[in-house]
């Protein structure tokens, strides 16, 4: 039997978290390994445009800014194996056992989790049918698939707001639909959608179901949240923004996390189990933006090179 490989430090994640964590790690000349199910860069690759990111006055894509923190990672020696999702985790001694979908081992001295979280739904009649046939959850993916047309957007926070903006380049007109009477995001993102000719708020509603026609979308029902008459929308595209979910479920049973099932942690990225840290997203940090990501994930590679180091020093 082949003898298990075994690594410094295990990040299970690529997104701006993951690959901090990664530069921070290898910098430190630890053998660091990023175990990712896609391709690095995470959910700000479905990200238009950054505007908040320090260092780029102008702005800078989120494509970009995955593809340079990547390049960096791998500059100063870390190993990427894409499309390699580890589904296990298990402690080994004062180690962790890595298994991936193919039954292959790694031995880690320690575990950074960085899955981050996932859209959530709306679990509405309608959703689930007409997902790529009109409903989607990445308006940098599919708005060009909707030019001339109508489309709403579903939530009232930043994410929603600029997804918004960014498929007013190509619909004939966006309606931004939120639950509350008035949006969430930031007051300069607002401000935007409200000077753009292209955007009709829709207050104070919630979708009831999504309603299709020849197997395509062709319009929303929304109720009132006010009591007034349910209306049926008529459109072609929904893109739904109304928060995520963490994606925790590897570590759940071997560290504590919040009611909402956010890993928890201190503030240097520490669970509640030694040797396993966490950053990003899948954290119960409040803020959820990538500058804060990447603070974590540098954080959590530091305070993982302190674990090893001192576990050496009492061999």
């Amino acid at each position: 039997m082949p003898e298990i490989e075994t690594i410094d430090i295990a990040i299970i994640g690529g997104g701006p978290a993951g690959l901090t964590a990664a530069l921070y790690a290898s910098r430190a000349r630890a053998k660091t390994v990023v175990f990712e199910s896609g391709l690095p860069g995470g959910q700000i690759v479905t990200t238009d445009w950054v505007e908040n990111y320090p260092g780029f006055p102008d702005g800078i894509s989120g494509t970009d800014i995955a593809e340079l923190m990547h390049r960096q990672a791998e500059k100063f020696g870390a190993e990427f194996r894409s499309f390699a999702a580890i589904e296990k985790i298990e402690p080994h001694d004062l180690d962790f056992l890595l298994t991936n979908a193919e039954d292959e081992q790694v031995i880690a001295h320690s575990v950074i989790i960085a899955t981050g979280a996932v859209p959530k739904r709306l679990n509405v009649p309608g959703e689930a049918e007409f997902t790529g046939r009109g409903v989607s959850w990445c308006a940098t993916c599919d708005g060009a698939f909707f030019r001339d047309k109508v489309v709403a957007v579903i939530g009232g926070g930043d994410a929603a707001v600029e997804e918004a903006l960014f498929l007013t380049k190509f619909a004939s007109r966006v309606h931004i639909v939120h639950r509350r009477d008035e949006l969430r995001a930031t007051k300069c993102i607002q401000e935007k959608c409200v000077a753009n000719e292209k955007v009709q708020f829709e207050l104070s509603r919630v979708v009831t179901e999504v309603v299709g026609e020849d197997g395509k979308v062709a319009g929303i029902r929304l109720a009132s949240t006010k009591g007034e008459p349910e209306v049926l929308l008529p459109l072609q595209g929904v893109f739904i923004f109304v928060g995520v979910e963490p994606k925790a479920d590897l570590v759940s049973d071997l560290c504590e996390l919040d009611g909402a099932g956010y890993i928890k942690i201190d503030h240097n990225g520490l669970t509640s189990y030694p040797g396993l840290y966490a950053a990003g997203d899948v954290t119960d940090s409040e803020l959820k933006q990538v500058i804060t990501a990447a603070a974590k994930g540098a954080s959590a590679a530091f305070e993982a090179l302190r674990w090893i180091d001192e576990r050496l020093c009492s061999i």
